[in-house]
């Protein structure tokens, strides 16, 4: 008699498939794919459009930085590490330089669960209300006070 090289397998994928299957279990409710925009208002001379990093007091907004976006009761929603920021203008006046006074612009995509309110934790830091944005597409923002 022969055995099928993949015998042994087909009788494990159904218990493999169900210890993958209960460890998504009990999250059923819905997620929604949303953008963190978050302004840091650091006030840095720089070109406009260039990957950036907070600055002075919020050293901490950088790429990698680990973040976790939080519910009101503190609850992790979703969680990852920083893209680089891009620096965008802190007016529009055309000072006709390459290197501007800027703020640092972060986009961070996530999958939440719908809640009625949402912070942001950047390095472990205080969280970071977020205000519900719908002009650009599904967003939460903030601005960080200068």
């Amino acid at each position: 008699m022969r055995r099928s090289r993949y015998g042994g397998l087909a009788a494990l994928l159904p218990l493999l498939l169900s210890g993958v299957l209960a460890g998504c279990g009990d999250d059923d409710e819905p997620r929604s794919a949303m953008t963190v925009r978050v302004l840091v208002r650091d006030i840095n001379i720089r070109p406009e459009g260039v990957d950036c990093a907070g600055t002075g007091p919020y050293t901490y907004f950088h790429n990698k930085a680990p973040y976790r976006v939080v519910d009101a009761g503190g609850a992790t929603l979703a969680e990852g590490v920083l893209p680089p920021g891009k620096s965008v203008r802190t007016f529009e006046e055309d000072l006709e330089v390459e290197r501007i006074p800027t703020f640092c612009e972060f986009a961070i995509p996530v999958t939440v669960t719908r809640r009625d309110a949402y912070r942001l934790v950047v390095d472990d830091r205080k969280p970071i209300d977020l205000t519900e944005d719908t002009s650009e597409g599904p967003a939460l923002v903030a601005v960080v006070p200068s």
